[in-house]
C-alpha cells in the first residue's frame, strides 16, 4: 500500500490525489489543505464576485463529501510546516493545535502561487479593513465581499489589467461599480499584441471602464470620509490622481516555493520549483505540480506559466508516477481566454517578439486580418481579428491569436489553432483540416483558416488563393 501525501487542495494536489486514488483504491493518500476550502475554482471568483453565480459554495469543483467519497484523506486548515525528504514525513499543524509527523511513501507538493504585492507606497499599511484587498484565495474572496456589503463602495480602482483584473472590472462594474482600471504597460492584457489590446480596452471604455494605460501607481493612502487615494503618473509623466471607495490590487502572483525550498527542493525560472517531465523533483519521492513548478513549454522549453488547466494536468502526471507510473506532462503552449462583457480574446503558441527570442534558427513573421465568424448573409455576423504567427524558413505555426465577440466561439477557434500547435503542423496545413460549416455558425473556410491562407499567401506557402464559396 503506497502512501501518498498531497500538499495543496487546488488544482494541482487535488488531482494528483485522484490519480492516486483511480489507479491504486488501497492507495492511502492524504490531502493537506491550508483553508477551509479544497478544490474551489479560484477562475470562477470573478463570477462570484459579480453575483452571476449566486453563490460561494458553487465554486467547488467537488465538495468535501465528494471527495471523501473516493476514499481521500483531507486534512483541512492545515499546514504543512516542514518537508523531510530523508525520513520521509512531512510536519503538519492543524489550525492552533499540536504539531505531529505524517509519515509517506511520496509527497506532491501542490503549493500554488500567492499574489504580488507590488512596491507601492502605503500599501503595506493598508488592508481589507481599509478597503484594499489583494485577490487569489477564498479567504481574499470573502474579504472582498465583506468590504462590498459593508462599505457599500460606489467606486473602485483596479490597480492591474491583466487576466483577473479585465475580468474583476467587468465584475464590479455589474455590480454597479464605477471603475477605473490603471495598468502601467502601454496597452490592456499585454499576453496579446497591442492592437488586439486596444479592442479590448475600447470594449471596457463602451461600458463605462475609465481606462488608464502607460499608468504606474505611485501610492495609496486613506482619504476623508473613509475613502482611498490612489496616486500615480501617466504616460507623459503627468500626476494622476483618483480619489474612490475601493482598491483591488491584481497585478500578477509568484510561485509558492518556501516548504519545497527549505526542504532543499532546487529552483529554477522565475524562482518556480524544478521538475523534469514526470514532475519528479530534485527530492527523492517528491513530485511537485502546478503554479508552483516551472513548466515544460512545447515550443519554449523550460519556463513558468501559472494555469489552470496546466496544473490539473501536471497533478494527474505526479499522482500517477508518484504510484510508481512513468508518464510524461506533454507540455503547456500557454493556451488562453478571456471574457471582458461582450468581448473574447485568446491566445496560444508564440508571438511574434517571443518567437524571434526563443530560438536562433526560427525566422517568425505574423499575418492580421479579419474575417465573418460565419457566412455573412446569415443575420447575426460579427468579424473576428485573427493574427497567425509562423516560421518563414518551414512554414511551421508558432501561435495565433483571436479577439472577437462572445458568440463567435472565439475559445473553440483558438483550441483548433492550439491542437495544430500540439501536433507541429504547418500553418498551410490548417487547410487541410475537415472543420464543419452550416451557415448560421461558420463558412466553408473558417476564420482561423482564412487566416492560414492569409499568412500562406504573403510568406509564399500556399499554391494560389483560397475563394470562399
Amino acid at each position: 500500500m503506497t502512501r501518498l501525501i498531497a500538499i495543496g487542495g487546488s488544482d494541482a494536489g487535488i488531482s494528483a490525489a485522484l490519480r492516486a486514488r483511480e489507479l491504486d483504491p488501497a492507495s492511502e493518500v492524504t490531502v493537506v489543505v491550508a483553508d477551509a476550502y479544497p478544490n474551489y475554482s479560484i477562475c470562477g471568483i470573478p463570477y462570484y464576485v459579480s453575483g452571476e453565480v449566486t453563490h460561494w459554495t458553487h465554486l467547488a469543483h467537488r465538495t468535501l463529501d465528494d471527495l471523501t467519497a473516493t476514499g481521500i484523506r483531507v486534512r483541512t486548515d492545515t499546514r504543512a510546516l516542514r518537508i523531510d525528504a530523508t525520513a520521509r514525513t512531512v510536519t503538519v499543524r492543524e489550525g492552533a493545535g499540536q504539531v505531529e509527523e505524517l509519515g509517506y511513501d511520496a509527497v506532491v507538493v501542490g503549493t500554488g502561487a500567492v499574489s504580488v504585492r507590488p512596491p507601492i507606497e502605503g500599501l503595506d499599511a493598508l488592508g481589507p479593513a481599509d478597503g484594499v484587498h489583494l485577490l487569489h484565495s477564498m479567504g481574499d474572496t470573502f474579504a472582498l465581499m465583506d468590504s462590498i456589503d459593508q462599505r457599500r463602495p460606489a467606486s473602485a480602482a483596479i490597480i492591474g489589467a491583466g487576466y483577473i483584473g479585465l475580468e474583476m472590472a467587468e465584475a464590479l462594474t455589474t455590480r454597479g461599480i464605477e471603475v477605473t482600471q490603471i495598468e502601467a504597460l502601454p496597452e490592456v492584457l499585454p499576453t496579446v499584441d497591442a492592437d488586439l489590446g486596444a479592442l479590448v480596452r475600447e470594449e471596457l471604455a463602451a461600458h463605462g471602464v475609465d481606462v488608464l494605460t502607460g499608468t504606474t501607481v505611485q501610492a495609496v493612502s486613506r482619504a476623508a470620509a473613509g475613502r482611498l487615494g490612489v496616486r500615480a503618473t501617466g504616460p507623459a509623466g503627468q500626476p494622476v490622481t483618483r480619489t474612490v471607495d475601493l482598491v483591488l490590487v491584481v497585478v500578477g502572483v509568484r510561485p509558492d516555493v518556501t516548504l519545497a525550498a527549505e526542504a532543499g527542493a532546487r529552483l529554477g525560472i522565475k524562482g518556480a520549483i524544478e521538475v523534469d517531465e514526470q514532475m519528479r523533483t530534485s527530492l527523492p519521492g517528491v513530485y511537485a505540480a502546478g503554479d508552483c513548478v516551472v513548466t515544460h513549454h512545447r515550443l519554449l522549453g523550460a519556463t513558468w506559466l501559472p494555469l489552470g488547466t496546466t496544473a490539473h494536468k501536471q497533478g494527474r502526471v505526479a499522482g500517477e508516477n508518484a504510484l510508481g507510473g512513468s508518464r510524461c506532462f506533454a507540455g503547456s503552449l500557454g493556451t488562453q481566454v478571456v471574457k471582458v462583457f461582450d468581448l473574447v480574446a485568446a491566445r496560444t503558441g508564440l508571438r511574434e517578439h517571443e518567437a524571434a527570442a526563443a530560438r536562433d534558427g526560427w525566422k517568425p513573421a505574423t499575418t492580421a486580418v479579419t474575417a465573418d465568424d460565419h457566412k455573412a448573409y446569415y443575420p447575426g455576423a460579427t468579424r473576428i481579428a485573427a493574427r497567425v504567427t509562423g516560421d518563414t524558413t518551414d512554414g511551421r505555426l508558432l501561435g495565433a491569436q483571436l479577439v472577437g465577440r462572445r458568440g463567435a466561439e472565439i475559445s473553440k477557434r483558438i483550441d483548433i489553432c492550439a491542437t495544430a500547435l500540439f501536433h507541429g503542423m504547418s500553418v498551410d496545413a490548417i487547410s487541410d483540416l475537415d472543420l464543419s460549416y452550416t451557415p448560421p455558425l461558420g463558412s466553408p473556410w473558417d476564420a482561423v483558416q482564412v487566416a492560414a491562407h492569409a499568412w500562406a499567401m504573403e510568406h509564399g506557402r500556399a499554391a494560389g488563393p483560397v475563394l470562399d464559396v
